[in-house]
């Protein structure tokens, strides 16, 4: 135990510092936690401090573990489920990420956290229901790919994501963890590496059509073709940054309520895994 501040719960230095320590040594360097991991628990705790400024009006620089308390995340679990209609499995990973900086903090800052995280982990997660796993049919997939507005930098951004997670079958954070890097367009046989579960890569060979989409991409996105810079990116405030798990998820249901509007009848709840489709052999009548 580090530091025995009694007053550590109301203290938003300790909450910002501990939190990172947290996400920056305790998970990649203590845990041994894989990026994909790192990086789903660090969307995970950004989504609540998020769900307290805006749903809880608690100032971003005054947020404090005392408002990591049992009523805050349990109304932050009934907001995932009933408002945003996000997946139980979502879900439980939002709260597994609160519980275990909690433990973490507990840990460091003696019983005024612990008590805290012993209170916060009677909030459980949610039973997941077994459901049959759900794809996109292949006329549904066609018109999702085709409903970004290309004429538009972020629907052409748009489409090249959805085209490469059809093609590649990889995680959505797999893709979004991604470098230009881990490209290959000029092997014989274009290529792309991902670095899965466990810190394992794997090279997935990717279609024609693909390769050409990648190209025109790496034209406009990729221009100076700086190895480090993630695959796919926005801009904000001049500031390049990842896409978070979420913006594609908002993503699909935007363009997938576009296709319903069109006539097309799509998934009541789509959602990132329905592109998954192990059947990758209609990708080239897809997309033009």
């Amino acid at each position: 135990m580090k530091n025995k501040d009694k007053n550590a719960a109301n203290d938003s230095s300790v909450f910002w510092s501990t939190t990172k320590g947290f996400i920056t040594h305790q998970l990649p360097n203590i845990r041994k936690s894989s990026p994909n991991t790192v990086s789903a628990y660090r969307d995970s705790l950004n989504k609540y401090i998020d769900y307290l400024e805006v749903e809880k009006l608690i100032r971003r620089k005054e947020i404090t573990f005392g408002d990591f308390n049992r009523d805050n995340v349990k109304s932050f679990l009934d907001w995932m489920l009933n408002t945003k209609k996000y997946s139980e499995k979502t879900c439980n990973l939002r709260i597994t990420a609160i519980h275990s900086l909690l433990e973490y903090a507990g840990y460091e800052f003696c019983t005024d956290l612990m008590s805290l995280y012993l209170e916060v982990c009677t909030v459980k997660g949610v039973k997941v229901k077994d459901k049959p796993i759900e794809y996109f049919e292949n006329k549904q997939m066609k018109t999702l790919l085709s409903a970004p507005e290309i004429r538009n930098k972020t629907g052409r951004r748009n489409q090249m994501m959805l085209v490469l997670y059809y093609d590649t079958a990889a995680r959505i954070s797999e893709l979004l963890e991604a470098t230009f890097s881990q490209v290959h367009l000029d092997a014989d046989v274009p290529y792309m590496t991902i670095l899965g579960k466990g810190r394992k890569y794997r090279n997935i060979p990717l279609m024609e059509k693909t390769a050409l989409h990648l190209k025109r991409y790496f034209n406009e996105f990729h221009p100076e073709r700086d190895r480090q810079l993630p695959l796919f990116y926005a801009t904000t405030y001049g500031h390049m940054h990842r896409l978070s798990n979420d913006t594609v998820e908002n993503m699909i249901r935007k363009y997938s309520d576009k296709c319903q509007k069109s006539g097309v009848d799509m998934p009541d709840r789509p959602h990132c895994h329905m592109i998954r489709n192990p059947n990758l052999n209609k990708i080239q009548t897809l997309v033009s």
